[in-house]
């Protein structure tokens, strides 16, 4: 069957007919067209890029009010990767972002074709996504269950349901499926030139076979481009160029590097059925097998994601319009063969075509959009890892809204430009990345996975030492971090592989890592995160830093401040620690992934004085973190310096000598809410002052841990971290923290309207704390983030964080509750009685565990370990 079918496909590789037929479409579709009309001299908006990002982009601008928009294109509209886009919308995401934007396109194609008269070829065909493992059908009910709590109907169906609903499928060695009845099918080309043409219909001008080559930057800002047809001055420049937009980012006097590469990709598509099938047949997903198989004219169209991906381009620009590439029939037979073994039927079927068409992955599975950190004005939106028509029509919404309004309705930080650095934009990089994105978009993502290439780009300088002790690593912003420290012993190659929904091996590693936290003293290496200073000649450092942060930050040299960097809304751009080292200088500690976002947000709100000057001095500072009760026995051993409270009070930082090493700046903070310091050591020093810790904590039971054992702890003690809990859409108020803001410091700041009404108010979530009460660690599918909560049965919210507490000896889960009304689904204020006396639940994967709800960390009376029929939770006192 098999070959049969293989041997159709060699022949008609091999037929000169063939061939000349498919060249002879190709030379059509490409024919010349002159410029009809002569490009303006200036515009608002320039948008270059005609395919389904840019036409979104311009019909939501010119829906919110903007007119003064050109959009150019370097070929024809929809003639990129666009056209060639398999037209499939599909909700079944696990990130709730890239859910929101799948749901918004799908139902705004559902509306396009009356809007505009152009026929999309929208069909609610939905979707089936096959499950060959249980591992495959547990991450099917997370997404079930995100869907659910969307209002997006879905069901989890049996082997049995699937071959009702879609017969040619083959249900042998299947264990369930996820069934998405209003997924959609569409011709992607036809919905851009619906957007497209919506656009032009309110006033925006569109210039076909025109091409960017140069975005002209003055003083930091984008104030015009050149083409092959003149110049057009503009205030903004939105580069949507698909594949073409790294080279784009690169033809400006500042780069904007936009980390993207193209990967061949390949579907065939075939003549009709005997029996042509029906339009509104299901579409399949087989991630197991790496295939997709949808409806096509009576036909199949199926394509996948192979193991072994052909990047292409990597040396720059290639043709203008995208043309079908040369076909590999060798390439695509294991594809092939995934296809025939889920719909065996299918053996006598007649192929058309083998497509193959380049497709932009990025380094993280992501899609880029946002502004530039270094050009204001300059906005991108392209990267989309196969799923362009997926997510054109949200994703072209949320910039329009950050163009328009300064920032989208939703958190885009998972997708924002800013979170990757200069590092990522390697070529080398980009091309060995891509290799290992492409296979992964249909691998089993089990919680806290790590991609394989690109490491070790960052590291500590005491990444060997750590290494040769049994550290196992995992990456962030680039940088090699510790996930927890192998014993000798253990079996290394396990460990390294360890991957479940359920207890994880390094369950007791981390536990015992946790332990010696609480009794005795770790070292942790927390050298990744970012380190800015910031300082002046006179008091303009202080003045502009207490204006841009929420806190109080004229406080006596030496201590150091916890406070939020806050948006007009009074949402965190950033959670930082903040030491004043002198009277103008300041030290300023964020997390690992705000070194690109933090830097771009100051340098565009402090003021261009040559008396201000801010350094990124990440790469500067070795950090270790010291947690445990014995860490001061350790640290005054080395310093011959007292530190006892009295001399080195909580939020405090010295400079002192540890070991031989002068200028170690030591804080009286952990992250943890343990007892500790954190030392940042001048880099040259980093593995003397190592050593020396080493050498004599060794008579205190000293040890390395890792980020594991941190998360438990900070997560038992309700401490919030930016990018998981925090983000630029949640307040001080909204999560406890109305201690870290000073609303009366005598002077204003930014966000400090909204955190007024809020106080006085109230606010319409929560930060809130869960314990789960009937799960089983051991048997039971584990808690990783983004689970609904449920209150008295309805959904309230989801979880940011989880970790397994071993104080407790349970589960803890942080996330945001809403109060919505039962009859309008209006937001209300969110009390502290509606927190206490709600009964929740948090679902996991479908199930539902009783959890005990808690607005305060639980009293360090009950930091020892006990038994879990001993503890009495409701017992507990808040601190």
């Amino acid at each position: 069957m098999f070959l049969r079918l293989l041997s159709d496909i060699h022949w008609r590789a091999a037929n000169p007919k063939w061939r000349r037929m498919t060249c002879a479409r190709q030379s059509t579709s490409s024919t010349a067209e002159p410029h009809p009309v002569a490009l303006p001299a200036q515009a608002q908006v320039v948008i270059c890029g005609g395919g389904i990002m840019g036409t979104s982009v311009a019909y939501h601008l010119s829906k919110m009010g903007w007119k003064d928009i050109v959009l150019l294109e370097q070929g024809r509209l929809a003639a990129g990767t666009t056209r060639f886009c398999a037209g499939i919308v599909s909700t079944a995401r696990h990130a709730s972002i890239e859910l929101k934007m799948a749901d918004y396109s799908n139902k705004l194609y559902q509306q396009l074709e009356q809007e505009t008269g152009v026929q999309t070829g929208y069909v609610k065909a939905g979707s089936i996504s096959l499950a060959q493992t249980q591992d495959r059908l547990i991450s099917l009910k997370r997404i079930a269950s995100s869907l659910n709590v969307m209002g997006i109907p879905c069901e989890i169906i049996t082997p049995k349901k699937v071959a009702q609903i879609h017969p040619l499928i083959n249900i042998h060695d299947l264990v369930g499926a996820l069934y998405v009845p209003e997924d959609a099918l569409v011709s992607s080309a036809n919905v851009s030139l619906a957007l497209a043409t919506a656009a032009s219909r309110n006033g925006v001008q569109i210039h076909e076979r025109t091409s960017v080559s140069h975005v002209t930057v003055q003083k930091g800002r984008v104030t015009a481009i050149e083409t092959d047809r003149g110049q057009i001055k503009c205030q903004y420049f939105v580069n949507c160029a698909g594949q073409w937009a790294y080279e784009l980012g690169h033809a400006a006097e500042e780069a904007v590097n936009i980390p993207l590469h193209a990967c061949e990709h390949f579907y065939i598509l075939t003549h009709p059925l005997n029996e042509p099938l029906a339009s509104n047949l299901p579409t399949v997903v087989d991630p197991d097998g790496r295939i997709y198989i949808r409806n096509w004219q009576g036909g199949i169209l199926s394509g996948g994601f192979e193991k072994n991906p052909k990047p292409l381009f990597t040396e720059g620009r290639n043709q203008l319009e995208i043309q079908n590439l040369q076909e590999d029939w060798d390439h695509f037979e294991p594809l092939l063969g995934a296809l025939l073994r889920r719909m065996p039927d299918l053996e006598a079927l007649q192929i058309m075509q083998l497509v193959n068409c380049p497709e932009s992955f990025t380094p993280d599975m992501r899609c880029i959009m946002g502004e530039s950190p270094t050009v204001r004005g300059y906005f991108v939106l392209a990267g989309m890892n196969s799923a362009g028509i997926s997510y054109g029509g949200g994703a072209g919404k949320y910039l329009a809204e950050w163009m328009v309004n300064g920032y989208p309705s939703e958190n885009v930080w998972p997708l924002d430009l800013k979170r990757f650095g200069t590092l990522q934009s390697s070529r080398t990089f980009l091309r060995h990345r891509v290799m290992e994105v492409m296979p992964l978009m249909c691998d089993l993502k089990v919680p806290r996975w790590d991609f394989q290439t690109g490491r070790q780009l960052r590291t500590s300088p005491l990444y060997d030492r750590l290494d040769a002790q049994g550290a196992r690593w995992m990456e962030k912003h680039g940088f090699e971090r510790v996930k927890y420290f192998v014993p000798p012993g253990n079996d290394l190659l396990d460990l390294g592989q360890s991957k479940t929904f359920y207890k994880p091996d390094w369950f007791d590693i981390v536990g015992s890592e946790v332990k010696c936290c609480k009794e005795a003293v770790c070292v942790i290496d927390m050298s990744s995160f970012t380190k800015f200073e910031i300082s002046s000649t006179g008091d303009e450092a202080l003045e502009s830093l207490q204006y841009l942060f929420s806190n109080d930050l004229d406080v006596p040299v030496g201590h150091v401040v916890h406070t939020g960097m806050l948006n007009e809304k009074g949402g965190y751009e950033n959670d930082c620690s903040i030491a004043r080292l002198s009277k103008r200088s300041f030290f300023m500690i964020s997390p690992t992934d705000q070194q690109v976002h933090c830097w771009a947000w100051l340098k565009n709100r402090l003021p261009d004085d040559s008396n201000l000057t801010m350094e990124d001095v990440t790469w500067k500072y070795t950090a270790l973190n010291l947690i445990g009760p014995r860490a001061v026995d350790v640290l005054s051993e080395l310093s011959y310096a007292p530190i006892t409270p009295e001399h080195f009070p909580s939020f405090f930082c010295k400079e002192m000598s540890v070991g031989y090493a002068n200028g170690i700046r030591v804080m009286s903070i952990t992250h943890t809410g343990e007892p500790g310091f954190m030392l940042y050591i001048p880099i040259e020093y980093a593995l003397h002052v190592y050593n020396e810790v080493m050498n004599m904590g060794q008579k205190y039971g000293i040890r390395n841990a890792g980020y594991y054992a941190l998360r438990s702890l900070r997560i038992e003690k309700f401490f919030a971290f930016w990018g998981q809990d925090l983000d630029a859409f949640t307040t001080p108020m909204e999560c406890g923290r109305e201690f870290q803001v000073k609303l009366d410091k005598g002077m204003q700041f930014v966000g400090q309207e909204v955190l007024l009404e809020q106080k006085q108010n109230g606010v319409y979530k929560r930060f809130t704390m869960f314990i789960l009460e009937d799960h089983d660690t051991d048997a039971d599918l584990w808690p990783w983030w983004g689970e609904p909560i449920f209150r008295n049965g309805r959904y309230v919210g989801k979880t940011t964080s989880s970790a397994y507490s071993y104080t407790l000896e349970r589960h803890v889960c942080l996330g945001f509750v809403h109060h919505f009304d039962e009859k309008t689904g209006e937001e209300l204020v969110v009390t502290t009685d509606f927190i206490n006396q709600g009964d929740y639940e948090i679902d996991i994967a479908g199930h539902r565990f009783q959890a005990k709800a808690k607005l305060y960390p639980f009293s360090s009376f009950f930091t020892h370990r006990r038994r879990k029929d001993e503890m009495e939770l409701s017992g507990y006192q808040g601190e």
